[in-house]
């Protein structure tokens, strides 16, 4: 029984990490290719920062802005799971 309840525990902390992983993809799929690619001309037209049009800063500039904010929320995010199912570090 004992064995049974660690693989159930291990299943659910597989799938809460999946579920962050989905979720990172998922904004930086959209920031990058979305934001950066496929809406740039219309966000050219409609806003811009720092006097730059908005769809070239997210392709040069918000694209690297938001992945390294992704990776302190993931590092963030995983610390708190890893402290929920008991299996951090120290």
């Amino acid at each position: 029984m004992s064995t049974d309840h660690a693989t159930k525990e291990l299943l659910a902390y597989w799938n809460d990490n999946l579920v962050i992983i989905a979720v990172h993809l998922a904004v930086w799929f959209f920031v990058s290719f979305v934001c950066g690619i496929m809406f740039a001309d219309q966000l050219d037209a409609a806003f811009r920062i720092g006097g730059m049009p908005l769809g070239f800063w997210f392709a040069n500039q918000g694209s690297m802005i938001v992945f390294v904010i992704e990776i302190g929320t993931y590092v963030y995010m995983m610390n708190n799971l890893d402290k929920k199912y008991d299996v951090h570090e120290g």
